[in-house]
């Protein structure tokens, strides 16, 4: 069946003001998640922020669920977060690292990892390596399945790295961690909302998300995933009494749910607005999503080519919906910059973010990052396009 764009974009407000190609940064929300997001707020004002909640423990509580069913898992295994670095650090830095413990990861990743890495192995005498990529620029498979041994403490990677379109093989690194009986952090920070999720098929004990991307939830709103099997054997860096309870005067008793990474405080009117948002992209279909994101990148791709000066930096056998490129003699930024006067929002990817990638390509300027969603259109690319051959000097 033909994907409902008309629709999509009549959901979406943002799509009358301006070309949107920058949801791997925020995405364009649909009107259901403003109006959760707002109406509790509204409430909020009218009769007192703990009230209202009290009156929308339904609907906060709906999140959960939404997310246990997207990542295919129990909802005692979700916790909801500030946001996904948050999330991504709450349950790196509970594993208990000793001197000697080896963390592997990939040639791309972020740069947030990266400094809680080395952070962390300054801390515990732990050491971090890179596994090189393969052939077509992702984590090589063969590479890691050598660099197993005992001591290998956790393999932690970025699924869609934040500088383009590689999407590194989640499931083959899954059975590599399961083999080895090895931790596996996944961070799907650019990947859940723009393709099916299973945690139990990619074999990861752990998955960070954020709800402002594919999501397109509101931001200030994060996921975290922890396989029941390993959920209390990891202790939260920082408790209060929602994570934890006080039940004698010497004594403390750790939640047995992921909700133990979580702390009593929270965006409520954000929380039920990611509800929303995991329920609206469930409607349409993750694989739908996929699908419709994929041939829009590809279509952006091959128009991008057809400008002179412009070169396609996305890595990986396969690709998904973010498409980086450089122009000769332009700076990123100033590129970003034009576009915007067109209503053309994009994103820019320094050197820094994934700096051991970057330099390894010689992209130390930086790189333009058009990422696009279900709702964007072949108008929309053909007028990017346009615009970006036709750029002033």
């Amino acid at each position: 069946m033909e994907f409902d764009v008309i629709r999509a974009r009549e959901d979406t407000p943002g799509c009358d003001e301006v070309v949107h190609f920058n949801n791997a940064g925020a995405a364009l929300m649909p009107r259901p998640v403003v109006n959760a997001v707002m109406g509790h707020l509204n409430l909020e004002s009218r009769i007192g922020g703990y009230e209202a909640a009290a009156l929308s423990h339904r609907l906060i509580e709906r999140v959960y669920d939404a997310a246990a069913e997207m990542l295919h898992c129990t909802r005692e295994e979700i916790a909801v977060v500030e946001n996904a670095t948050r999330a991504w650090d709450m349950v790196f830095y509970a594993i208990p690292f000793q001197p000697g413990d080896r963390i592997l990861t990939s040639t791309a990743e972020y740069a947030s990892n990266f400094i809680a890495y080395l952070q962390v192995t300054e801390r515990t005498g732990a050491r971090v390596e890179v596994i090189p990529n393969d052939e077509h620029g992702q984590l090589s498979i063969e590479a890691l399945r050598n660099a197993m041994d005992e001591k290998v403490r956790l393999i932690s990677l970025s699924h869609v790295p934040t500088n383009g379109g590689l999407v590194n093989p989640a499931e083959l690194v899954g059975e590599v961690a399961r083999d080895a009986g090895t931790l596996f952090l996944l961070d799907a920070c650019q990947s859940v909302g723009q393709m099916p999720m299973d945690v139990k098929k990619i074999g990861c004990h752990m998955l960070s998300a954020t709800g402002r991307k594919y999501l397109r939830g509101p931001r200030g709103t994060g996921l975290l995933y922890v396989d029941s099997e390993i959920l209390r054997v990891l202790e939260p860096p920082f408790l209060d009494l929602h994570a934890a309870e006080w039940v004698s005067d010497d004594r403390f008793e750790i939640r047995p749910d992921a909700r133990r990474f979580e702390n009593w405080e929270s965006f409520v009117a954000g929380k039920i607005g990611l509800g929303v948002a995991l329920d609206y992209a469930l409607k349409w279909g993750l694989e739908d999503i996929r699908d419709r994101v994929v041939t829009l990148a590809d279509e952006l791709r091959t128009g991008i080519r057809e400008i002179d000066g412009v070169m396609i930096h996305d890595l990986g056998r396969t690709r998904c919906g973010i498409v980086s490129f450089s122009l000769d003699g332009r700076d990123p930024v100033s590129v970003q910059r034009c576009l915007a006067e067109r209503n053309i929002n994009v994103s820019v990817s320094p050197k820094a973010y994934t700096r051991l990638d970057m330099e390894q390509r010689g992209l130390h300027a930086g790189l333009v990052r058009a990422s696009v969603h279900y709702y964007n259109t072949i108008e929309e690319i053909d007028f990017f396009c346009h615009v970006l051959n036709n750029l002033p000097d």
